[in-house]
């Protein structure tokens, strides 16, 4: 049985990594390129827990063995059938237990070289967590600070596209930061997921490189951002983005666009803010929504609630941010590309000046 386990160091020598957990616990997060091959459904192993508990172990497990059976066969004669003698897979589910050993069981007798990840998922949840811990003090981060409206998001994509190294938090929990942030049509991952994305894009950087990323508070829409990271950004230097207040009113008024097309959920994220600002002033915004009145309302939403919230937070968070290096940014500026190599050069300047 031992020659079928193969530790997690050993991921990269098997032509395929397949996880045999069901759909739902697959969703939730996997290693990264694994195919799902469910050994039970969702439904299957529900049955088989109640069973386990209300009928016995024994009942439980001859019942799971026939299903197990069944999904197996199935996947053979679809997912798996043009699989080649020489192929190698690594098997997973939950602990490395009987739903990966089985199907491990079955792909060596048939003559691949299958084996089964010693301690499955848990193993490598463990190990995601161990190397979000020590991993972001190794980086040189720049962070993008500014108020809200001045184009951060915009400005570290056009830095990507000019070749820097950036890091998207917002791209990796899919949600821009705020109250207002969810994106249209998109959930956000579980937090095992996003920590899963987040040591994939941690992994892919190179130390010895500066890294851009834009300040977030502790948590992205639902995702907590690791404490590893967070204590990385606050000692780390500032750039202070800086627009004017009609170039802000114009960005929300385009990248937010979305909210005034389902305006009974606009005016439901709103009402979050009544202890804040009180009925009257929140009824006025609602009002505003219904009005269509996008600029009025983003101005008196920069000027009565993100800025002084801006203030409130920022400084806590990133200590060098009242040293931050200025840049005047044109967040609707027809050429981002262009404005990204301006900031990139003034640091370059900045920098050889430093060290003349």
């Amino acid at each position: 049985m031992r020659n079928q386990l193969a530790p997690l160091a050993d991921l990269g020598r098997f032509d395929s990594i397949v996880d045999v957990r069901t759909p739902a616990e697959f969703a939730e997060d996997h290693i990264p390129g694994a195919i799902n091959a469910p050994v039970l459904s969702d439904e299957e192993r529900v049955v088989v827990g109640t069973m386990y508990k209300q009928v016995s172990p024994f009942e439980a497990t001859k019942y799971g063995a026939a299903l197990v059976a069944k999904n197996i066969a199935a996947h053979l004669e679809t997912l798996f059938a043009d699989r080649p003698i020489n192929w190698k897979p690594l098997i997973y589910c939950w602990r490395g237990g009987k739903r990966s050993g089985s199907m491990t069981t079955w792909f060596r007798l048939i003559g691949w070289k299958a084996c089964q990840l010693e301690g499955g998922y848990k193993v490598y949840r463990h190990h995601v967590l161990e190397r979000l811990a020590e991993l972001p003090e190794r980086f040189s981060f720049r962070v993008l600070a500014g108020l809200t409206g001045s184009g951060k998001t915009r400005l570290l994509r056009a830095l990507a596209g000019c070749g820097a190294q950036v890091l998207d938090l917002e791209d990796i929990a899919r949600h821009r930061g705020s109250l207002l942030g969810a994106l249209p049509g998109a959930a956000q991952p579980s937090q095992k997921g996003f920590d899963t994305r987040l040591l994939q894009a941690l992994e892919g950087l190179d130390p010895a490189r500066p890294v851009f990323v834009e300040a977030e508070s502790r948590k992205i829409g639902q995702l907590q951002v690791p404490e590893s990271l967070m204590r990385a950004l606050a000692d780390s230097e500032c750039i202070r983005v800086e627009a004017g207040i009609d170039d802000r009113v114009a960005f929300l008024c385009e990248d937010y666009a979305n909210l005034f097309d389902a305006p009974e959920r606009f005016k439901d994220l709103l009402a979050c803010l009544v202890d804040l600002h009180g009925r009257q002033v929140v009824g006025r915004w609602h009002a505003l929504i219904d009005a269509g009145a996008r600029a009025e309302l983003f101005r008196e939403l920069i000027e009565r609630h993100y800025d002084p919230a801006y203030r409130r937070s920022s400084h806590g968070l990133f200590r060098r941010l009242p040293q931050a290096r200025p840049f005047a940014f044109r967040p609707n500026a027809a050429d981002l590309a262009a404005e990204a190599a301006r900031l990139l050069a003034q640091m370059d300047e900045d920098d050889r000046q430093r060290s003349s």
